[in-house]
């Protein structure tokens, strides 16, 4: 069963490196073009782990995945109190439920964390996702159709939340 842990700017290269593995996949990202770690510098700094931190799942000292919890409309108070979750899983680690402890954990520290909601953005065809997120007890909440285009072929976006 994998450990889970705050992460460190030492496995930043790691987290990016199991995030790009999903941009080819088209179903779990918007982005298109794949990241270097030096690109994500400012967004991991910008994890403060006594509010939004990022946690990372090992198996065997090997980072096999890793969920964030990020602030939603950081700029407009009234938010404060939501978060967006984000998780990635390195695709030889898919079905070890590896998710579902990142999600649980998540879930878990939300309440010293200060958040009462949390949302997670799913495109409509990620399956899997939309799976782990109905196991936890969150429902759709928004349905944006149309919004992600790849090459030509428009794909649904979906905003999946639950107060916690």
């Amino acid at each position: 069963m994998p450990i889970v842990r705050l992460a460190k700017i030492e496995d930043l290269a790691r987290i990016v490196e199991i995030y790009n593995q999903a941009i080819p996949s088209k179903k779990s990202t918007g982005d298109t073009v794949l990241l270097k770690p030096e690109e994500r510098i400012d967004w991991f700094k910008n994890h403060e782990p006594k509010k939004h931190p990022i946690f990372v799942a090992e198996l065997s000292k090997d980072i096999a995945g890793w969920i964030s919890i990020s602030p939603y409309r950081a700029d407009r108070g009234a938010f404060e109190h939501t978060a967006e979750v984000s998780y990635y899983i390195d695709h030889k680690n898919h079905r070890k439920g590896i998710a579902s402890k990142l999600l649980k954990h998540a879930l878990k520290r939300c309440p010293e964390l200060k958040i009462k909601n949390l949302v997670a953005y799913i495109m409509e065809h990620n399956t899997a996702s939309i799976k782990l997120m109905e196991k936890f007890g969150f429902e759709r909440w928004a349905f944006l159709p149309g919004v992600a285009d790849f090459d030509g072929k428009e794909f649904n976006h979906t905003i999946y939340g639950k107060r916690v």
